[in-house]
């Protein structure tokens, strides 16, 4: 069992069992580390302590993100201007597909695709020289079934196993900042996406979501100045073609509720609590 699969495998555990608090040893145990290691692997892959991961699924920590008001209030103002995300104000570039590209359907794109670890469990990859055009959990389906989509949707591109050239990616959101400044990680990434006007737009108010905050789709549908357009919206989440780049985990219902997940819904509850638990130092004295 690699380090990424041991940190998935006991994420798994804690969303199993939350309730019961389960303790360091405990939790070490299920991926067969003493607690000590457990506790630097776990700090050093998500980049968080393993208490804190578990105090950000509890149901005291679920009501103030979900259920609180005045959260979601105040990620509708972030919706309607630049938002604080430390992370995606900077970081990620959306480009949409140009009709031009669209006509040619990939003519003389080659297309690199890689499949790499992460504490969430394996992700598919995949960009053209202008971006990253997908980004899929591939325990949600097979990569088999995720690079047929890729060929429907590019159908005149070269698709090229190059996992050398797509492993930047994940290592630009799961990678310390120590060790980003001794790699050649890209300032920014690129996105690639091919998808209609209405989707783009959702997409581009998805990046705008603050780190370790939500939105319901009704609030989304708002801040586009369309709110009767939720269900549209909820359409547009779920078409989502880059997983983590594009946060769709950070939408709920508008009752709380979490509800679909392309990557199914123990993925999105790790997710929002990883988020959470790198955004509230007051979970855990330091």
């Amino acid at each position: 069992m690699n380090d990424y699969a041991r940190i998935e495998k006991a994420m798994s555990y804690m969303v199993a069992n939350a309730a019961s608090q389960p303790s360091l040893e405990t939790v070490a145990a299920q991926v067969h580390l003493s607690a000590y290691h457990f506790q630097r692997l776990f700090c050093r892959y998500a980049g968080i302590s393993p208490k804190r991961f578990l105090q950000a699924l509890t149901l005291e920590r679920g009501k103030q993100l979900i259920a609180s008001s005045e959260s979601l209030t105040n990620t509708v103002h972030a919706l309607g201007l630049s938002g604080s995300s430390r992370l995606y104000d900077h970081f990620v570039q959306l480009e949409a597909v140009t009709p031009g590209e669209f006509k040619r359907q990939g003519e003389g794109v080659e297309i690199a695709y890689g499949v790499h670890p992460t504490p969430f469990g394996e992700i598919l990859v995949a960009m053209t020289p202008r971006g990253i055009c997908r980004m899929a959990f591939v325990a949600s389906t097979s990569q088999e079934a995720l690079l047929a989509e890729l060929v429907k949707q590019w159908p005149r591109s070269t698709l090229c196993h190059r996992p050398d050239a797509t492993r930047y990616a994940v290592e630009a959101l799961f990678t310390t900042s120590a060790e980003t400044t001794t790699k050649a990680t890209p300032a920014t990434l690129s996105l690639h996406v091919s998808g209609t006007n209405f989707q783009i737009a959702v997409w581009r108010a998805l990046l705008t979501i603050p780190e370790g905050q939500l939105a319901s789709y009704s609030q989304i549908a708002q801040a586009l100045g369309m709110p009767k357009s939720s269900r549209a919206v909820g359409n547009a989440v779920g078409a989502n073609p880059i997983a983590l780049l594009i946060p769709c985990h950070r939408v709920i219902q508008q009752s709380g509720a979490l509800g679909g997940y392309r990557w199914g819904i123990e993925t999105k509850q790790q997710l929002q609590a990883w988020e959470a638990a790198q955004h509230s130092p007051q979970l855990e004295p330091h």
